[in-house]
């Protein structure tokens, strides 16, 4: 069985953490995660397609700078630079794992493997501290990011999908349209910040990134990434990379969009998918 038929599964939806909120339109529950072959259990909103001209968000698409080779057996949940370093996260039982990659081979220079029954998904650096989130099994795991030496774990109601950070706080998926701001040192549930676009519930939040300021968002299943204002929760604009991945590189066995980095010192952002055999730098331009 391939690993994308393996995935394919139903299970319930995840608790809901009772916390106040920032931009409030509505509530909603934390659905199903990032994995193939399953429906949304609420439609992604995507103003940039269905507003009149005079009130769509604003919409961006892409030139693709550079790509790079990236290994088709990672399952990819989080990506990130750190210190001119390029981390990655992979999910699966028994095939999860942190690992430190080479930009230009997609070479593994370290890992560091999740034990079953973990589902690993996206991670973040803060401080000397790398952070590890799981799917389903409500644990995050702590590293030293520099050895990837386990350092701690912590315990959270819910599912888990992605992670990043202000600076200040950790920020965490959960496949809702809710991001919840987390202390580091405890793990503990600080404020949840409700996204939506023009009033429009926006879920299937996954992997995140801080990028200048602005929180970026690929949405499961769709070949878009939302960029959200972390004050208040609206989606400030939509990014559309349909094709990045071309047809001479899909072999069918690729899975969804999902990973973004953004390298501060060099102010280029990368790109890439479950299963992907390529990671793309890329620019945007206004649509």
């Amino acid at each position: 069985m391939s690993i994308l038929a393996s995935l394919r599964r139903t299970r319930a939806s995840a608790a809901m953490i009772a916390l106040p909120t920032v931009g409030l339109v509505g509530t909603a529950g934390a659905f199903g995660a990032c994995r193939d072959g399953e429906q949304p259990a609420v439609a992604t909103a995507d103003s940039t397609t269905t507003a009149p001209a005079g009130l769509r968000t604003p919409g961006y698409t892409f030139d693709v700078v550079a790509e790079y080779p990236h290994d088709t057996a990672a399952f990819t949940q989080g990506l990130l630079w750190h210190d001119g370093r390029l981390f990655e996260s992979t999910g699966t039982v028994g095939k999860s794992n942190i690992r430190e990659v080479t930009l230009a081979s997609g070479r593994v220079l370290r890992q560091q493997d999740l034990e079953a029954p973990h589902f690993g998904e996206g991670i973040v650096i803060l401080g000397g501290t790398l952070y590890q989130i799981t799917w389903q099994s409500g644990k995050a795991f702590t590293y030293d990011w520099k050895t990837f030496k386990r350092t701690g774990e912590f315990s959270y109601d819910g599912e888990g999908w992605g992670l990043t950070t202000d600076g200040t706080s950790l920020i965490m998926s959960n496949g809702s349209n809710t991001l919840i701001y987390r202390d580091p040192k405890t793990f503990a549930a600080q404020k949840a910040v409700t996204v939506t676009d023009r009033g429009n519930q926006v879920s299937q939040l996954n992997e995140l990134e801080w990028v200048k300021g602005e929180i970026w968002a690929n949405v499961w299943q769709k070949d878009s990434i939302a960029r959200i204002d972390p004050a208040t929760g609206n989606v400030t604009g939509w990014i559309d990379l349909t094709g990045i991945l071309p047809k001479l590189d899909r072999t069918g066995t690729e899975d969804v969009l999902n990973g973004i980095a953004y390298n501060p010192a060099t102010d280029k952002i990368h790109v890439t998918g479950k299963l992907w055999p390529k990671l793309y730098e890329i620019q945007l331009k206004p649509r």
